[in-house]
């Protein structure tokens, strides 16, 4: 499931081709995403020119001259790529939104699972979203940091990393990225949140930002489904430490990574390391 430093990646990749295009035509397919289509989403798209990029947690948002802004979601298996070369054959009955624009490039958006979905809002009204407005702060912003992080954990019970990959706690640290922080931070990932300490918390939080920062930086990780804008994969998955290692030797202790379910997600972790 693309978590944040994909969404990132591919805004990113989207944002140096098309900003600043205007869209000429606009296609989609009958098949139901995870919300239905606005029923007016092609007469308010079309004629109109990008004006920015823009991510919120793992939500894309691309806003435009007229006032409005359409909305992303990948979903599990969606991905928004530039060049249809880059998918499979037997995946393009799979596109379900497509763009083009005056001087005839387009991207589409591709989901097998039909989990994610398009929307359209005001731009101005974004912040006003059901599934915005209760958003936490980005953990890359300085709003993200020890201090913040104590205070929204001192009166919790649930396990640590439940805890961290709580909207409404910090946005974007979805399950591999959690398991690979905590794992930097040693911290053991059933701990309850209230008994981790204030030092340990401000490791966390740094380990965060920094596993992040790499993974963006490496397009992301490509499991399965995920590509990115321009159909390359993602390379953070040859960095895991623990995420999908369960029985293989740590690579810092050599102990075998055990896995464990938290929250319903597989949890990777280091017995030793991860005391």
């Amino acid at each position: 499931m693309p978590e944040l430093p994909e969404v990132e990646t591919v805004k990113t990749g989207l944002e140096k081709r098309f900003l600043n295009k205007k869209i000429t035509k606009v296609t989609h397919s009958d098949k139901k995403l995870r919300h239905p289509l606005p029923e007016n989403i092609v007469q308010i798209l079309q004629g109109a020119t990008i004006k920015q990029f823009y991510r919120r947690a793992k939500v894309l948002f691309i806003h435009l001259d007229n006032g409005h802004s359409l909305i992303f979601h990948l979903g599990m298996t969606g991905k928004i790529v530039f060049d249809i070369s880059t998918v499979a054959e037997h995946l393009h009955k799979h596109n379900h939104f497509s763009i083009y624009f005056d001087d005839e490039t387009y991207f589409i958006f591709n989901d097998i699972r039909r989990f994610g979905y398009v929307d359209l809002c005001k731009t101005k009204d974004i912040e006003k979203l059901d599934y915005i407005k209760s958003l936490a702060p980005e953990p890359l912003t300085d709003e993200f940091n020890v201090n913040y992080l104590y205070e929204k954990l001192k009166n919790k019970q649930t396990a640590i990393k439940v805890a961290i990959m709580d909207n409404p706690t910090v946005v974007g640290v979805g399950n591999i990225y959690a398991c690979e922080s905590l794992f930097k931070a040693r911290i053991h990932p059933k701990t309850p949140a209230n008994q981790v300490s204030k030092k340990k918390l401000e490791i966390l939080v740094t380990e965060i930002k920094e596993t992040l920062k790499i993974a963006i930086a490496k397009g992301g990780s490509t499991l399965k489904d995920y590509v990115q804008a321009d159909g390359s994969l993602g390379y953070f998955q040859h960095e895991f430490f623990t995420y999908g290692k369960h029985n293989e030797d740590c690579k810092v202790c050599g102990t075998k990574i055990d896995k464990i379910t938290l929250g319903q997600r597989s949890t990777f972790f280091c017995p030793k390391c991860q005391k």
